[in-house]
């Protein structure tokens, strides 16, 4: 189930959030698991069994890796449960990748295996990990409410895409949220927002994605388009869903984690992944970079730490190697920005954006491509380098037809918006019609968007496959 369907805004979440304010604060989190369950079954009702195992099985090294902390029963319960969490996720996720590329080195023919991928697996399966191991660190204390527990991994707000929200960020939210309407009414508006900004952004944009790889049309200048939009579509289809995702965890009572920070407006590509997918960068970062050294160590070794975490940064967004060259893509300049680009780019405000804006929308064609042979010939594309015309007639109708949602999309990236309205309501007007403006725009914003998807209009959500 999408959050941006009829099915969940309009009968789904209305029903949850009214039983779930019917009942005692004691029951509530028994209601969000049942719905969190029920909204992952609605798609995929076979792989609920394997969620509350996996869930199971991290309520249970929780609790023995606290049992045991400083001997060895512990160290054996958190292998265990990292060997059968990263098992599983390599098994549904990977499984078929590395045994085609085996047959192509071999030439032997092993069958694949052709398993479903369970939606969510990668975001549910890092949380699981990261709880086990924090109680192993003693950074939280194993919970022994199982309720709790599964309510926290199975969370319908974040579960199929995040942010990935930490155990040690919601471990007292569980059991003493607090319930202010302030709260909700925000959370309502962040909802609508993300609810935009997927349907009425991403989602145009996405069809001037498809087009270009449905109609072959090819130009220097719709090939550039096809990037921009790209990177656009990608960025306001994950962004806007970790917005909705906050959104809803305010109306439940819930705060968690901020997942973008205008990632375009960085000055480097350091910085730019400090702005996007935060959740995904410390998660990495805590668990994987400073467990094998981080910057403490030698520089070879340091070069190496940082290759083996965009590898794995790459390789968990999907299972091809257009995912391993984009992780390492974005390796290679951190490294060159650590040893002497940073001091560069620091000198020039201009340059550094375009840097990154370049950077950025060059790695969302080899993320956005299916093949590496497409990956390089569009790049080389770009550049002029594939003896394309500038501009053809069927590249000036797409222009006139997208010029205004690639306008929007590259302004509503910017903070600019947000402090231009900020700047109207702290006006004497604005503040005068602020509680009456507000609820028409949002409510203006929830009627277009009911409209496109009523009508059909392209609507798939990116990060499903991931």
């Amino acid at each position: 189930m999408l959050f941006s369907s009829i099915t969940f805004l309009f009968y789904f979440i209305p029903i949850v959030i009214l039983v779930y304010y019917m009942m005692p604060k004691r029951l509530r989190n028994g209601v969000l698991l049942f719905a969190s369950l029920v909204f992952y079954a609605w798609g995929e009702p076979k792989y609920v069994l394997f969620m509350l195992f996996s869930v199971t099985q991290g309520y249970v090294a929780g609790r023995l890796v606290e049992r045991y902390r400083g001997r060895m029963g512990a160290r054996i319960a958190l292998a265990l449960s990292v060997v059968f969490s990263l098992g599983m996720l390599g098994y549904f996720k990977y499984a078929d990748f590395f045994i085609s590329n085996f047959n192509t080195v071999t030439g032997l023919s092993i069958p694949l295996l052709r398993v479903t991928l369970p939606v969510g697996i990668s975001f549910y399966t890092f949380q699981i990990m990261s709880y086990v191991i924090d109680v192993y660190r003693a950074d939280a204390k194993a919970q022994k409410n199982y309720v709790n527990l599964a309510t926290y991994i199975s969370m319908f707000p974040q579960l199929i895409a995040g942010p990935i929200v930490r155990y040690t960020d919601l471990e007292r939210q569980l059991t003493e949220r607090t319930y202010e309407m302030s709260a909700v009414a925000q959370g309502v508006r962040r909802f609508v927002l993300g609810l935009g900004k997927k349907i009425l952004i991403a989602n145009v944009l996405g069809e001037l994605v498809e087009i270009n790889k449905a109609t072959g049309e090819n130009s220097v200048l719709f090939l550039w388009m096809y990037a921009i939009a790209c990177s656009l579509q990608i960025y306001y289809d994950f962004s806007g869903y970790s917005d909705m995702a906050v959104g809803l965890g305010l109306i439940l009572g819930f705060h968690f984690p901020e997942n973008f920070n205008y990632p375009f407006i960085a000055g480097s590509i350091t910085e730019f992944w400090r702005r996007w997918h935060m959740s995904l960068g410390t998660w990495f970062r805590d668990y994987l970079y400073i467990p094998l050294g981080g910057n403490r160590v030698g520089t070879i070794h340091w070069m190496f730490n940082i290759l083996i975490v965009w590898m794995a940064t790459g390789f968990w967004h999907g299972a091809s190697w257009n995912f391993i060259l984009w992780g390492l893509f974005f390796a290679l300049f951190l490294v060159l920005e650590k040893l002497f680009l940073l001091r560069y780019l620091k000198r020039s405000h201009v340059w550094k954006h375009i840097y990154v804006i370049l950077l950025t929308v060059v790695s969302f064609v080899i993320f956005d491509s299916a093949e590496l042979s497409l990956a390089f010939g569009n790049i080389r594309a770009l550049f002029g380098g594939a003896e394309l015309p500038l501009v053809t007639y069927e590249t000036m109708y797409y222009l006139k037809s997208y010029t205004v949602i690639l306008v929007i999309g590259l302004i509503g990236a910017t903070p600019l918006p947000k402090y231009l309205v900020n700047r109207v309501w702290k006006t004497r007007a604005g503040e005068k019609w602020n509680c009456i403006l507000e609820p028409v725009v949002l409510l203006a914003i929830v009627v277009m968007c009911t409209a496109f998807l009523i009508g059909g209009s392209f609507n798939p959500f990116l990060y499903f496959r991931f």
